[in-house]
């Protein structure tokens, strides 16, 4: 028989609306609850309060009665919650409870923040709303500020306090830690829960580890989840997961057929056009305690990969971490990317090589292979430079190698050893400051033209190279496009991707444009020929 003290809350409708923006649509608002209902979930999280008027198909209410319309039949032994944030939420604007919608308000505050969140929560009760308390980055809680949390929460005794994994850095003994001194000093028959972020792959593991060790101490707990671990970034805990290891370890009784159909109906159609869960980028985030704002800023705009970003969130302080000042961000990512050096000396050298000559830029698009024979051929006719750009093709003799991104650098070195090794090299200073061997060091910053999401584009950032060279005719190859596919775009399938996002089709646009503006600036006075079809070589450049 299921223990009466451990609770299931699915929070999809509340933290997945992160995700879509809480653009879930009636349809899957609807089915979600029926769903979770059929299932037997305890506490079904239906989205958000705001103060703004409640759009049709979100899960951002403004009052309880906007919910109305997205609920079925109520079922008397589940507790429909909604959640505010502790200053972002005007509770004058709140009816008192008619429990025809809403039971319970789950108020989220920040570190520091916890007696202005009780306070508000104590106004909401008075309203006859049972209260949920969220305490965001309880990591960064000392013993004594648990100590103080929980008198705090004594005095406004709720229904439950749960511990927040806001950046997903906790470990076990992280959790336990929290969770010792809190029940040290709860008053007894307060619930505790926990919301794990899945930053570090052990939301699941964590969230296990607490429910067993809350019945130990024989304390009521809620454990937080979501359908496929919906969520910003990382996501969280899994309802699928959790359910079923409360229904074969702890007797519990969720019907796990209504819960795969919940996914199987309404999670799909998610799941195929938006992204979340564990990411290399997110760990980082997990690994420094860091907002998962600025991770998503550096990847939006940088494309940053993941050497440069841990770089970079490491050289900002632990409390700018916790935070979003994009401006401050900017400044990071240009601090770590330029990497001042005195290129004055490898220029002089470069030119005295490159001027004048004909430059033959080999890109890594899939034509340098299917087109081979008229490259080799124009090679041996022309006698050109060969320059290969990010990226190597055993199938060519390369006169220099140019990398802008330190993992095309490395793969690089390390698949195609050989060729790198006796190939000279001209490196952006994003990579290297000093050079090993053989190797030219240009400053970023040189290069770049900022303006462009991905305005490190190779190709792009090689013409405006060669015109500082003073290069005046310049071919290019395989420098194709990008298809849908990746593994159609380039002559090596296995070759880093520099567009996780695949959004293929705004990125040919981008280059369009980037060419074009190389085009009518810097490249005006250059002539540029493309050895192979290109989607960027159009007559309107």
């Amino acid at each position: 028989m299921k223990d009466s003290k451990l609770k299931l809350l699915d929070c999809t409708l509340r933290d997945g609306a992160y995700v879509v923006d809480a653009k879930f649509g009636t349809p899957a608002i609807k089915g979600i609850i029926s769903k979770l209902q059929d299932a037997r979930v305890d506490i079904i999280e239906c989205g958000w309060l705001k103060d703004k008027p409640h759009e049709d198909g979100t899960s951002f209410y403004h009052v309880p009665s906007d919910l109305k319309p997205y609920l079925g039949h109520k079922d008397k032994d589940i507790t429909y919650v909604a959640m505010i944030d502790w200053n972002r939420y005007d509770v004058s604007a709140l009816p008192p409870c008619d429990h025809e919608s809403l039971d319970a308000v789950r108020v989220v505050f920040p570190y520091g923040k916890h007696r202005e969140g009780a306070e508000i929560a104590k106004q909401i009760r008075d309203k006859g709303y049972d209260i949920y308390l969220q305490a965001a980055n309880t990591l960064a809680y000392t013993d004594d500020d648990l100590v103080e949390l929980a008198k705090t929460v004594n005095e406004l005794h709720p229904v439950a306090i749960s511990i927040v994994d806001t950046f997903g850095a906790m470990y076990e003994s992280d959790l336990d830690r929290i969770t010792d001194v809190l029940n040290a000093h709860l008053d007894p028959d307060i619930s505790m829960g926990f919301h794990s972020h899945n930053n570090q792959q052990l939301s699941f593991a964590l969230t296990s580890h607490f429910a067993e060790r809350l019945i130990k101490l024989g304390r009521s707990c809620m454990l937080d989840a979501t359908l496929c671990g919906m969520g910003r970034g990382a996501g969280n805990t899994t309802t699928e997961l959790i359910a079923s290891y409360m229904n074969r370890r702890l007797s519990c009784a969720y019907d796990m057929n209504a819960i795969l159909d919940t996914i199987d109906t309404y999670m799909t159609y998610f799941l195929e056009n938006y992204s979340w869960g564990y990411s290399t980028p997110y760990f980082i985030a997990g690994l420094y305690c860091c907002h998962v704002n600025n991770i998503a800023y550096l990847l939006r705009n940088h494309r940053t990969n993941s050497r440069d970003m841990r770089n970079i969130i490491e050289s900002m302080s632990p409390e700018d971490r916790r935070l979003y000042d994009y401006d401050l961000l900017e400044e990071k990512y240009i601090e770590n990317q330029n990497r001042i050096v005195d290129d004055e000396t490898d220029l002089d050298k470069l030119r005295g090589v490159l001027a004048g000559k004909e430059i033959l830029l080999v890109a890594p698009g899939k034509s340098i292979d299917t087109d081979s024979c008229r490259i080799q051929t124009y090679i041996s006719d022309r006698k050109p430079v060969v320059i290969g750009v990010n990226a190597i093709n055993p199938r060519y003799e390369y006169d220099f190698l140019l990398f802008v991104n330190s993992v095309r650098y490395d793969y690089a070195k390390e698949v195609y050893s050989d060729i790198f090794d006796r190939t000279p090299h001209i490196l952006l200073s994003n990579i290297a400051t000093s050079p090993d061997g053989d190797e030219y060091i240009i400053n970023f910053n040189r290069v770049v033209k900022r303006g462009w999401e991905h305005f490190d584009n190779a190709v792009i950032t090689a013409l405006r190279l060669l015109v500082h060279l003073r290069a005046e005719n310049i071919s290019i190859a395989g420098f194709d496009g990008f298809k849908h596919k990746y593994n159609e775009s380039y002559a090596d399938a296995s070759l880093p991707t520099l567009n996780p996002d695949g959004k293929w089709d705004e990125l040919n646009e981008e280059i369009t444009d980037m060419y074009r503006d190389f085009k009518e600036t810097e490249g005006k006075n250059c002539r540029v020929t493309f050895v192979t079809e290109s989607i960027f070589n159009t007559k309107e450049i």
